[in-house]
């Protein structure tokens, strides 16, 4: 089998080409780095591609830009692959309203430029593809919340489970990544409704992982980490960091591409994320950064949230949970946080000697 992956040397895009690669799939890396562009060289996952082409069998990566139309499509006609990972992305609601333009080519037509040419030249291929809970845009806001010591949380027992693919998307302030990302799932959605493309369509949470270039506006938790680590300064915006997100390790997202591709439901959307139980709001990631690692962060609050922000966002995994019953979390927050910490030492170290 051929699997394609775009944005693999991105957090999922990376976990992607291991999983693959380790059934002994013939992988192809589509990445050029975009991700320097937007966030400057911090931001590189050169770092994450040399480990990659190191540690892996049957992986090559084609520095293809997705928003070039005929690359994609000579790529397409001449690999005909049969599983398509779609995770390339410009990722952060922040720096989108500084790059409008390059933010809607890269979600939006970078994404159509895929859909068609799998399409043209594979249609009987699989198409996963990498949404966000951005979708929403803010309205999981307008549920019933309760300030509780250290954290937001719902007020009402039948929102416990988070927050379900019913949530509407239209009258909200999604923030322009949030529109373009929004174009790019009602695509991948169409493609599959209308013309029987193979799509699953995966809104995730905060993802994560040890892979992850985390940089102020984008890699919530892995930035946390990082100035933890290095000691920095760190704002908390609004909310008196209470604000929650449930978080998930990059392998346990690509589970859940893997069983979808192998009993694929066309147009097909999923809530994916840590769920209730790998729920914590910043005050609590702090705290658990301090008890497992030792380190104090240096931190403060404004009282300006960021436009568009979740107070309290859970992925209600039930739908997931209900269509592919042999997939479930299986790293906690607390063992994704032991391993960012240890990873994070390493870097330290390293760049010391």
């Amino acid at each position: 089998m051929l699997v394609v992956v775009t944005g693999s040397s991105g957090l999922i895009g990376s976990a992607a080409v291991r999983h693959w690669d380790a059934q002994g799939h013939r992988v192809i890396g589509v990445d050029n780095d975009m991700r320097s562009t937007f966030f400057g060289p911090n931001g590189s996952t050169e770092w994450n591609r040399k480990q990659l082409e190191a540690s892996t069998q049957q992986f090559r990566n084609i520095p293809v830009d997705i928003r070039d139309r005929d690359a994609v499509f000579e790529l397409f006609r001449t690999e005909h692959p049969d599983l398509i990972i779609h995770c390339a992305a410009q990722p952060s609601h922040d720096r989108a309203a500084e790059i409008p333009f390059l933010d809607f080519e890269v979600n939006a037509n970078g994404t159509l430029n895929l859909l068609e040419a799998t399409r043209q030249f594979s249609p009987e291929a699989v198409f996963c593809h990498m949404s966000t809970n951005k979708v929403y845009g803010d309205a999981p806001n307008e549920r019933e919340l309760q300030e509780l010591e250290t954290r937001w949380d719902y007020a009402n027992q039948e929102d416990m489970n988070g927050i379900s693919e019913s949530c509407r998307i239209d009258q909200t302030m999604h923030s322009l990544f949030g529109a373009s990302k929004a174009a790019a799932d009602l695509l991948a959605q169409e493609y599959g409704r209308y013309f029987g493309i193979k799509t699953g369509i995966f809104r995730g949470g905060c993802l994560t992982g040890s892979c992850h270039s985390g940089v102020e506006l984008h890699g919530f938790l892995n930035y946390l980490v990082h100035v933890a680590v290095h000691d920095k300064p760190y704002t908390i915006f609004g909310y008196k960091g209470k604000q929650v997100r449930d978080q998930i390790e990059c392998s346990d997202v690509v589970k859940a591409f893997d069983a979808f591709a192998k009993a694929p439901r066309p147009g097909e959307v999923y809530n994916i994320g840590g769920g209730r139980q790998n729920s914590a709001s910043v005050l609590e990631c702090i705290a658990m950064i301090e008890e497992i690692g030792g380190y104090q962060l240096n931190y403060s609050i404004s009282d300006e949230a960021r436009k568009g922000d979740h107070i309290c966002y859970i992925s209600d995994l039930s739908k997931l949970r209900s269509h592919y019953p042999e997939w479930n979390i299986t790293i906690s927050l607390r063992d994704m946080l032991k391993n960012m910490i240890s990873s994070e030492e390493r870097k330290l170290a390293s760049r010391k000697q």
